[in-house]
C-alpha cells in the first residue's frame, strides 16, 4: 500500500493530491499536462521540494534518496547507458550480489521481457522497442517493492505490448510488487484490470475501478463535445 500527500509547484503547474494506492496495479490516466509524470517522479524521489508525505507499507520514504526507496522506474525514454552492454545495463543495480547470482538474475530478467536474444548486445545498437524491454528488465532486476511505469510500452506495437503485460502481471503478483502506471491509453487499464486514478490539472478527480471511472470520463467528454458543437442561438 502506498499513501501519499503531495503539494508541488513547477512553474505555473501545481500538483496537489492526497491518495492511497492499495491495488496491485493502478493506472494513472489523464491528458497530457495533467501531472502524471510529475506524480511518478515525486514517488520515485526525483521531484523534491514542496510538501511531500510518502509511505510504503507504513514506512515513511519521503526523506529517503531514490536509491534507497526500492522503487523501479521505467520512463517513455529508455535512458540506457549507451557505453554498457545489454547485460551490464540490466545488472547495473545489483550491487553486492555475487557474480554468478548476478548473471543468473540478468538472464532471468531478459527472459521475462522476451529479450534473451539480446544477451551480449551493445545497447547503442538496440531499436526503440528493444531498448524499452531492456530498461524494464533493469528496473525489475533489483526486485523493487514498487514499479513505476511512465508510458513504457510506447515503442511497442499493440500485440507485443499486450503479450508483455500478460507475462509481467503474474510474475509481479507472485512477488508482491505493486505497479503504478501512467498512460493516456484506456486499453492499458482494462487489460490489467487496474484501479484507475483520473488526474486533471494536477488534481485527482476520480478513483476507482476502470470501467466506472473511464465510463464517467467518456460521458463527460461526450457532453463537452455536444456543447461545443451546439449551434449558437
Amino acid at each position: 500500500m502506498v499513501d501519499c500527500s503531495l503539494d508541488l509547484r513547477r512553474g505555473g503547474f501545481h500538483l496537489r493530491i492526497a491518495c492511497r494506492f492499495a491495488s496491485e496495479w493502478t493506472v494513472i490516466f489523464g491528458p497530457s499536462g495533467a501531472g502524471k509524470t510529475t506524480l511518478l517522479r515525486a514517488l520515485a524521489g526525483l521531484e523534491r521540494g514542496g510538501a511531500a508525505r510518502i509511505a510504503m507499507e507504513g514506512e515513511d520514504v519521503a526523506s529517503l534518496p531514490p536509491g534507497r526507496r526500492r522503487i523501479g522506474f521505467v520512463t517513455q525514454q529508455a535512458a540506457l547507458f549507451p557505453h554498457l552492454s545489454v547485460n551490464a545495463n540490466v545488472g547495473y543495480g545489483l550491487h553486492g550480489m555475487a557474480r554468478d547470482a548476478r548473471v543468473v538474475r540478468v538472464l532471468e530478467m531478459l527472459r521475462l521481457v522476451g529479450a534473451e536474444h539480446l544477451v551480449g548486445s551493445r545497447s547503442s545498437h538496440l531499436s526503440g522497442g528493444e531498448a524499452q524491454r531492456i530498461a524494464l528488465a533493469r528496473a525489475l532486476a533489483p526486485m523493487p517493492r514498487l514499479l513505476l511505469l511512465d508510458e513504457p510500452f510506447s515503442a511497442l506495437d499493440g500485440k507485443t505490448s499486450d503479450e508483455l503485460l500478460a507475462r509481467l502481471q503474474p510474475w509481479l503478483r507472485e512477488r508482491g510488487v505493486r505497479v503504478i502506471q501512467a498512460t493516456h491509453d484506456a486499453t492499458d487499464a482494462f487489460l490489467t484490470h487496474a484501479e484507475v486514478v483520473l488526474l486533471r490539472d494536477g488534481q485527482i478527480v476520480a478513483q476507482g475501478p476502470g470501467f466506472e471511472v473511464l465510463q464517467a470520463e467518456r460521458e463527460r467528454l461526450a457532453r463537452s463535445l455536444n456543447v461545443a458543437q451546439r449551434p449558437a442561438s
